[in-house]
């Protein structure tokens, strides 16, 4: 379940503006912090009700049913840039899904931020498992709950007001390029060939990306990487029909029996990936990168506590915070074989079992 505390909202759309602002710091900071919070709080139910109005679009890039609901959000993303502020904004179509761009340039000559996000969703299923629907935003002590409201429409959408804020306190010091994606939940496919064929649009000194996690609620986190991604499904076939389990059980390979066995041999004691060549360009974190990254502030039993969980798994010599940030791991994203729906079934899997990962 997706959900987004207001207060990590506002402290984000700060941070945003403190960061641009200080790009170029021609301005006294403490009277433009004074004239953002005035702006601030004579528009936020405004922008509260922007937002939630994205989160109602159920924006699922992986379901071709929601097609029309992925250029509903991409228009209303590009109308509300424009009237955020942006001299221009566009929606331009890619071989999947398309990409919403915006820019307000101030100076040619002036240092520009390129703001990345992305507007399409996970699927919601189970749906039994939500207190409220998905895409019927529920605010309750003080976080939203929706899908997409912390991944990722609360967090680019916060950018967005940032430039609103900017523009209309007369603050604004750099220039702003947004280009909002629709398809990060499923891998960016067209991602790449887009920026290859926009590079001149897409020129900037710096990339800013709220896709991430911070550290705290106190502690605002500025993200230096992230780990990458390679998305394979595996499947494990076996006989040529459907087999009686008193008849053939013990005599023939289950190949869900199998695959759940190739899944566990996919680690050894340690914790430890044991797929050869699996570690070979991993970059080890130096004794002084390691030592640093432990001055972060973490709570181990509140995370335990925020997960519902009573102990925590992985690699053996690496704190949480190592495993998560710079060790690369193997998930197991989704299973399925033979039967599964409602009453009992005593034939084995026959065809086929499979995973993806």
């Amino acid at each position: 379940m997706s959900r987004l505390p207001l207060s990590s909202f506002v402290r984000s759309l700060f941070l945003h503006l403190r960061t641009i602002s200080l790009i170029l710091p021609t301005l006294n900071l403490t009277i433009m912090q004074q004239a953002w919070k005035e702006y601030h709080d004579q528009h936020k139910d405004r922008f509260l009700d922007e937002m939630l109005e994205l989160l109602r679009i159920p924006s699922v890039s992986a379901k071709s049913e929601h097609k029309e609901d992925m250029q509903r959000c991409a228009e209303l993303i590009r109308q509300r840039l424009l009237d955020s502020g942006c001299d221009s904004a566009q929606v331009m179509p890619t071989a999947g899904h398309p990409v919403v761009y915006g820019e307000k340039i101030i100076d040619p000559s002036k240092p520009t931020v390129l703001v990345y996000g992305h507007y399409d969703v996970q699927p919601a299923e189970p749906l039994e498992l939500w207190t409220n629907p998905p895409f019927e935003p529920t605010i309750v002590d003080g976080k939203v709950y929706a899908r997409g409201s912390a991944d990722d429409k609360g967090q680019f959408y916060m950018h967005v007001k940032a430039l609103e804020t900017l523009v209309k306190t007369n603050t604004l010091t750099s220039n702003i390029k947004f280009l909002i994606e629709g398809e990060e939940e499923v891998g960016s496919p067209n991602l790449a060939t887009f920026v290859s064929d926009n590079k001149e649009l897409l020129k900037a000194d710096v990339i800013l990306i709220s896709d991430s996690s911070m550290l705290s609620m106190d502690t605002p986190s500025l993200d230096i990487g992230v780990r990458g991604l390679s998305y394979i499904e595996v499947e494990v076939t076996g006989p040529n029909r459907d087999l009686h389990s008193g008849t053939y059980g013990g005599a023939v390979a289950n190949p869900i029996t199998i695959l759940a066995k190739m899944i566990a041999s996919c680690h050894d004691a340690n914790n430890h990936i044991t797929i050869p060549g699996f570690y070979e360009d991993v970059v080890e974190a130096t004794a002084e990168e390691r030592a640093l990254m432990s001055r972060a502030p973490y709570n181990e039993k509140e995370y335990m506590d925020d997960l519902g969980v009573q102990a925590l798994w992985g690699e053996t010599g690496y704190t949480t915070a190592e495993r998560t940030g710079i060790r690369p791991t193997l998930e197991v994203n989704g299973i399925w074989g033979g039967y599964t729906g409602e009453g009992g079934f005593v034939h084995s899997s026959s065809g086929s079992a499979g995973c993806t990962s």
